[in-house]
C-alpha cells in the first residue's frame, strides 16, 4: 500500500510571517497539532502545539510571536508513492508521528499519521513503530 491511499489530502499551510496565536486558533479550529509551514512555494518548516509550548510559551514569548520564531526548519517528508511500511518504519526511526507528503515535483500533496496508517493500514505494524516513536531521547529533546 501506498501513502497516497492512507494520507490526508485536505492540508493547510502556514506562513512564516503568521502569529502563533493565529496558527494555535487555526488548528484549534480543525482539532490538529500540526501544520506546514510554506513560504515562496516551498515547505520550510512545521510547526506543532507542542513547538509553540516549548519553544514560545515556555520562553516567555507570547501568541503576537512569529511562527518562523518557534517552527521546526529541518523539514522530514515523504512522497505520496512510498509505501507505507517503509514511512512508518522511518516515522519510527525518526521519532515523528505525522510527516508531509509531497509528490515526486516536490509540492505538498498532503500529511501522514500514524494514526491514519493505523486507521486504513495495519494497526499492529503502527503500533510497533509507535513504539519508538515515544522512545525516550531522540533529536526532539532539549538540552537546555
Amino acid at each position: 500500500m501506498k501513502v497516497a491511499d492512507v494520507m490526508s489530502r485536505n492540508v493547510q499551510l502556514a506562513s512564516p510571517n503568521d502569529t502563533l496565536g493565529e496558527v494555535a486558533k487555526r488548528m484549534t479550529a480543525r482539532d490538529i497539532g500540526v501544520l506546514p509551514v510554506g513560504e515562496n512555494d516551498r515547505l520550510v518548516g512545521m510547526i506543532t502545539d507542542r513547538d509553540i509550548m516549548t519553544r514560545a510559551i515556555a520562553q516567555g514569548r507570547d501568541g503576537q510571536s512569529c511562527v518562523r520564531d518557534a517552527m521546526t526548519r529541518d523539514v522530514k517528508y515523504c512522497f505520496e508513492d512510498d509505501s507505507v511500511d517503509g514511512v512508518i518504519q522511518n516515522m519510527s526511526d525518526i521519532q515523528v508521528r505525522r510527516l508531509p507528503v509531497v509528490n515526486r515535483n516536490k509540492r505538498l500533496v498532503g500529511i501522514v499519521s500514524l494514526a491514519d496508517a493505523a486507521r486504513k493500514y495495519d494497526p499492529a505494524a503502527t503500533g510497533a513503530a509507535m513504539c519508538g516513536v515515544v522512545e525516550p531521547g531522540g533529536s526532539h529533546v532539549s538540552s537546555a
